[in-house]
Parts: C-alpha cells; sequence; structure tokens
C-alpha cells in the first residue's frame, strides 16, 4: 500500500521539483497540498501549488491556503533572486489556475485530514513550519494521531544557507519550528547536511528535458533561474543543490540515508543563532522526544531515483 502524504509547501522551484517527485512515485498517495509564505507571498505560494498540480495533470488533488506570516514575526518578503519574481523561476507559467483553493484554511485542513485516518496520514513540510504548529496548538492530539512527520529543512552539523548556523525553512519561522521539533511525534529532518551532497549538475538537468518526459520537460522548464542563482551564490556553474525532492527520496528509499537520533532544540533568539537546530549529541541536556536526523546520503542513487521516476 501507498504511503499516504500532505505535502506542506512553498512553491518555489525545489517544491515544484519535489511534488513532481511525490506524484510519479506509486509509494505515495498525495492526499493535498497545504500552502504556506516562505519562497513567496502566500498568495504566490498557493497559485503556484495549483499550476503545479494542474500542469501535473493533477487537479483533482486539493490545495488549502495557509499562514503568510510567522507566528509572531514579520515575514520579509520572497527570496527573488533564488526563486524569481514569480516563485516558479520566470518561466513562463503566467496563465491562471483554472481550479481554487478549499475554502478550509491548511490549519484545519491538515487537523480534519489526518484526525479522519488516525495514524494514516505523514505530513511533509517542504516550508517554514508555520501551518504545523498551527495544526497541533488546534488539536493536540494530532501528535498521536500522524504517522510520522518528514520535514526538509535544519542542518545539524554542516553550516547554514541564511546564516552561518541556520537553513532558510527554520530561520523563517523558528517559534513553529521550536513547537513542531518539540513535540512528542515521528520527526525525520531532511536537512542541509545530506541536500547539499545532491547535486545536479546542468548535464543530468538537460538529460531531464530531452527525455522525452513531460515532466522532465517541465523541470528543465522552471530550474534556468534556479541555476543563475546557484552559479552566483556557491560557483557551481549551474549545479543545483537538491533541497526538497531529497526529502521525498528519504519516504521511498529511506535505506539511501544514513540517519542518527538525538534531542534538538531550535534557536528562537533574535541574534546570530536564530534558527539554529541545536542538538544534544549526548543526550543527556534535553529531555523528552529524539529527532532522527539525516546525517549521510548516497547522492548518486538519490540522483538516479529522482531520474527514474521524473522520465518514467
Amino acid at each position: 500500500m501507498p504511503e499516504s502524504i500532505l505535502i506542506d509547501t512553498d512553491p518555489g522551484i525545489d517544491d515544484f521539483m519535489a511534488i513532481l517527485f511525490a506524484l510519479k512515485s506509486p509509494e505515495l498517495d498525495v492526499l493535498a497540498l497545504t500552502t504556506v509564505f516562505g519562497n513567496h507571498y502566500i498568495e504566490i505560494t498557493t497559485r503556484n501549488a495549483l499550476v503545479t498540480l494542474e500542469l501535473a495533470g493533477r487537479d483533482d488533488i486539493p490545495v488549502a491556503r495557509g499562514a503568510y506570516a510567522p507566528l509572531v514575526r514579520a515575514y520579509h518578503g520572497p527570496p527573488t533572486s533564488v526563486h524569481g519574481h514569480d516563485g516558479l523561476g520566470d518561466a513562463g507559467f503566467t496563465t491562471e489556475p483554472e481550479s481554487e483553493a478549499a475554502h478550509t484554511r491548511a490549519a484545519q485542513f491538515i487537523v480534519e485530514a489526518v484526525m479522519s485516518r488516525p495514524g494514516k496520514i505523514t505530513l511533509v513540510p517542504l516550508g517554514p513550519l508555520t501551518n504545523i504548529a498551527m495544526a497541533l496548538k488546534l488539536e493536540p492530539r494530532l501528535v498521536q494521531a500522524t504517522k510520522r512527520v518528514v520535514l526538509m529543512g535544519g542542518v545539524a552539523f554542516a553550516p547554514g544557507n541564511v546564516s552561518p548556523v541556520a537553513e532558510a525553512n527554520i530561520h523563517n519561522d523558528p517559534e513553529a519550528a521550536a513547537v513542531v521539533l518539540g513535540a512528542n511525534w515521528d520527526v525525520v529532518m531532511v536537512g542541509l547536511d545530506v541536500t547539499t551532497r545532491v547535486v545536479m549538475p546542468p548535464r543530468y538537468i538537460g538529460e531531464l528535458g530531452e527525455s522525452g518526459s513531460i515532466y522532465g520537460k517541465l523541470v528543465a522548464r522552471v530550474v534556468p533561474h534556479y541555476q543563475a542563482y546557484h552559479s552566483q551564490a556557491y560557483g557551481n556553474d549551474g549545479a543545483l543543490y537538491t533541497h526538497d525532492p531529497s526529502a521525498i527520496a528519504y519516504l521511498i528509499r529511506p535505506e539511501l540515508f544514513t540517519t542518527v537520533r538525538h534531542p534538538v532544540r531550535v534557536d528562537t533568539w533574535s541574534g546570530y543563532g536564530m534558527g539554529q537546530i541545536i542538538v544534544d549529541r549526548s543526550s543527556k541536556w534535553y529531555p523528552g522526544v529524539e529527532t532522527t536526523i539525516c546525517a549521510d546520503v548516497d547522492a548518486a542513487g538519490v540522483l538516479e531515483l529522482f531520474r527514474e521516476r521524473i522520465t518514467r
């Protein structure tokens, strides 16, 4: 039986890639998308989620609009240098979606979905954790009713990408991350420790576009702006870090990842460490739940899995 997942997302180029990856994987049943601010304003991320599903031929999947700002902080606007002015790489996906978001807001949608099928649904957050934290506040029993949480975010043992120590999704709402990572449920963190090791070179991306697959062509069309950003920011000649798709890869083939388990805390102070994942490596300082942290990865295996699914 495929694993039933609900993807919480802020599309975003790598979110776009991850959603297509999940849709093409028979091991996964994508029940819905919920949207959050992050890679763009909530109006744009919701539009992009609807557009992604329509391009993929899956507009039967519902989309619920979520949080427009962090729990207690201001949202300072989208990183257009990374994802483009439209959030999808300015690739020309300009047609307005024919479908509309559900009337139910994301946090309530998550609660109703999970509580209707206790123990059956995995939450897959690919953006800031605001919707998930709000859902927990609405219904604390979500902790027991959720099968597990597999999130893209954080960094435990490597440098950050928005500060020396923090990853963007956690940094965008550290208070929400503290709520989610502090709850007593099964959480897997697929963070920069592994996603920056899974690198898509330009030749690989070109082969996706030339594969004859509609999904492969969509990926190749959306990534040039992302490649230009990576070249400017990291000097890697258009090769891409594979962030959000790596979380989908973990769901499908967890054996490609090496994990460790430690208690963690999130730095919520408004200083240089804001959004840092502080790991208790000795497991003696922080009481309570341990988080499963992806610490290493078979990068070639992830890339081959992504290629196989997107081009099939």
